[in-house]
């Protein structure tokens, strides 16, 4: 039903391909899908937009986070899309496997605005699949240690180390000092980023032969977990998910743990929900590396805007992309939500410039690496949580933890590699294969 629904969307949208855009004169209706705090947000922009551009309407539908995923895929098959939407920088592989979305080369290649030079590298190569571009950039997001300055200070550090060595002696001299049920650092149990950023930091392509396998087994993966699980087995981090501690922030006010690998939203959350005698206590640094700074990977997250194959006003869209990647209209969205500008020019902007805690933001963003860029990848990062609880929690060693991750990882993809292989088979059918996803 998914492949038969799919094709008469794309037979709708090669139908509308000669009568996209609006005419002169002719008033139209962008339908844009935002999602979480954005959507709410962003109609303060909007309005000007349409001010700016007079023949355009532009309804702003908000869609939490937590449904956005199947909404999405939902209205992909029932051929009722918006013209364009907001995706979470890892939807965009998933949405372009169903051809679900618009490739913007030729949009970008004739942008004044946008342009891969004036973006974050890490960032806008999430967006891109087989040397085509197929999203925007919008925000960014990618994670750093917070830590309580005091406590490292009384271990003995005046600044946070950038070699894995030299970070674990620094949890170790903390742990040494510390209280009862106290820790260096609070690593969630329940959190697949943790595991990844350390493998991709020490080389690890997550996925092999063109992400048709799993690589966890492989030495770069596997030394990154037993680096991760060790600061669990010699006690420098809790065995605590996020459902066990009910307020982080007041534990790391207590001294509960002294550092923290999270978001650019904890700023703002650290600014407003840590007391005042805690406000110059607390600092933000780029991750530490296996051999140093340069090594010091992390994630290239954050959300990206798409055009989508069956609107009938592409060109109007990404006029209104164009608009939402302006430095200064960026500039303004961080001031309305707090989140990061991926156009590096709107770091210029002085609320920004002036923020002590967004600095080690924008050296890690110069240094991020997107994770695997297939559909799967939602399913995949579930089995990285199940198979890392159960070594941190039920003592399960790590080879036989990876072998079992590989194995499920490798079910996962079975898929992915029966249509790879096939299209491989078949250098001169051009067609694009249909994709369901597991």
């Amino acid at each position: 039903m998914l492949r038969r629904r799919a094709a008469l969307c794309l037979a709708a949208a090669c139908a509308l391909a000669s009568c996209r855009g609006a005419e002169a004169g002719q008033r139209i209706t962008l339908r844009f899908w935002a999602l979480g705090a954005e959507g709410e947000n962003v109609q303060q922009l909007v309005r000007e937009f349409e001010q700016q551009h007079p023949n355009i309407d532009v309804r702003v539908q908000q869609i939490p986070w937590t449904a956005a995923h199947e909404k999405l895929l939902t209205a992909f098959v029932g051929n009722v899309t918006p013209d364009l939407a907001q995706l979470g920088n890892t939807w965009v592989p998933e949405l372009q496997a169903v051809d679900a979305i618009a490739p913007l080369d030729e949009y970008v290649a004739a942008s004044s605005v946008v342009s891969a030079s004036k973006f974050f590298p890490g960032i806008w190569d999430t967006n891109v699949l087989d040397d085509t571009i197929y999203a925007i950039p919008w925000y960014v997001d990618t994670r750093v240690l917070f830590y309580r300055t005091d406590i490292l200070a009384a271990a003995g550090y005046d600044s946070m180390p950038q070699s894995w060595p030299a970070w674990r002696k620094a949890m170790e001299a903390v742990q040494k000092r510390a209280g009862k049920r106290q820790w260096a650092i609070f690593l969630p149990t329940n959190e697949w980023m943790q595991p990844v950023l350390f493998g991709l930091q020490n080389g690890s392509p997550i996925l092999r032969d063109g992400g048709r396998y799993g690589a966890f087994e492989e030495q770069p993966f596997r030394s990154a977990f037993e680096f991760y699980l060790g600061l669990f087995r010699e006690g420098l981090a809790p065995v605590a998910g996020n459902n066990d501690i009910a307020n982080p922030y007041q534990e790391f006010t207590r001294g509960t743990f002294a550092m923290w690998i999270t978001g650019p939203w904890n700023i703002g959350e650290f600014e407003h929900r840590l007391p005042p005698e805690m406000q110059h206590l607390w600092a933000t640094a780029p991750l530490p590396g296996p051999t140093g700074a340069a090594s010091g990977v992390s994630n290239a997250g954050g959300s990206s805007l798409v055009v989508f194959r069956g609107s009938a006003h592409p060109k109007e869209s990404w006029e209104l992309i164009e608009f939402l990647s302006r430095p200064d209209i960026q500039g303004r969205f961080y001031k309305l939500t707090g989140d990061l500008p991926a156009q590096m020019d709107a770091w210029k902007d002085s609320s920004l410039a002036r923020n002590k805690y967004a600095r080690a933001f924008y050296t890690q963003l110069q240094r991020v690496k997107a994770t695997p860029k297939v559909p799967e990848w939602e399913f995949i990062t579930s089995k990285i949580i199940d198979v890392s609880e159960l070594s941190i929690r039920g003592g399960l060693p790590a080879n036989r933890a990876l072998a079992q991750l590989d194995a499920e990882v490798d079910h996962l993809l079975e898929k992915r590699r029966w249509i790879l292989d096939r299209a491989s088979r078949a250098p001169h059918d051009t067609a694009t294969p249909a994709v369901t996803l597991p």
